[in-house]
């Protein structure tokens, strides 16, 4: 089943379409609806900033549930990523995670070499005494290779409008200590409601990601994209062992 933190995680999809003019800093913010049945309950926020730099772009995600929800799972989460102006290629990753009261740090360093991606990976980890474990590895793939933030504005780039149904794209994610492949389908185009009554035609995609043997990693995540030439992410739907998580677009500055 997918859990909170990859449902936080994968809201990052939101920033790979919203983002039409990346001259500028912008700020995006969802709400993260619990779903169970006829109950429905907001049990969390989420903000995305994205600022231009010299060599590109840092991005940054923060996401918190509410305090209702902290006494389920609390999540307290930060992911940054440092990418290049050419294709979004990540240059540092950064994933601090404080949940269930405990601390996390992933670190991600990128080099390019032809069609090989290296990554020097590292993870903090506390355990359950309290003491910070530290281990370090180095990943590879060939072909795109991203991290979990930053692999979304290579989707952005994808023309939804001419995929077939049921047509599928691959890329690398490295995390702290491993390597996932994510699958990317087009489903095809439907009419949605969101939240507020509103009707909106938009392309349904799904996300897979599955270990290095094959294995998923978790169930897949449904995303509903705006038909609009702003492509704006409408809803993401993700399965929990109880209920749904819901992504809601809220608004941007």
């Amino acid at each position: 089943m997918t859990d909170m933190r990859r449902i936080f995680l994968l809201l990052v999809a939101t920033l790979c379409v919203a983002m039409v003019s990346y001259a500028t800093p912008e700020k995006l913010n969802y709400v993260v609806t619990y779903k169970w049945g006829l109950i429905q309950k907001d049990a969390g926020d989420v903000e995305i900033t994205r600022t231009p730099r010299a060599e590109g772009y840092e991005l940054r995600l923060v996401a918190r549930t509410k305090p209702w929800a902290d006494r389920i799972y609390k999540v307290r989460d930060t992911l940054i990523s440092v990418t290049s102006k050419e294709k979004y290629r990540p240059i540092h990753y950064t994933y601090i995670a404080h949940e269930k009261n405990k601390y996390r740090r992933d670190e991600v360093k990128f080099t390019y070499i032809g069609n090989t991606v290296k990554g020097d990976a590292e993870k903090y980890k506390e355990d359950k005494n309290g003491n910070i474990k530290h281990t370090a590895t180095t990943l590879e793939a060939t072909g795109p290779a991203y991290d979990m933030l930053s692999v979304y504005f290579f989707l952005r780039e994808l023309d939804y409008a001419n995929m077939k149904p049921g047509e599928i794209i691959n890329a690398s994610i490295f995390s702290g200590s491993k390597k996932e492949n994510l699958e990317v389908k087009c489903v095809g185009k439907e009419n949605i409601q969101l939240r507020d009554k509103s009707e909106h035609e938009a392309w349904h995609i799904t996300f897979k990601f599955t270990q290095a043997e094959g294995k998923k990693s978790s169930d897949d995540i449904n995303c509903w994209v705006s038909t609009a030439p702003s492509h704006i992410p409408l809803l993401i739907v993700g399965n929990l062992p109880i209920g749904q998580v819901r992504v809601h677009f809220a608004g941007q500055s």
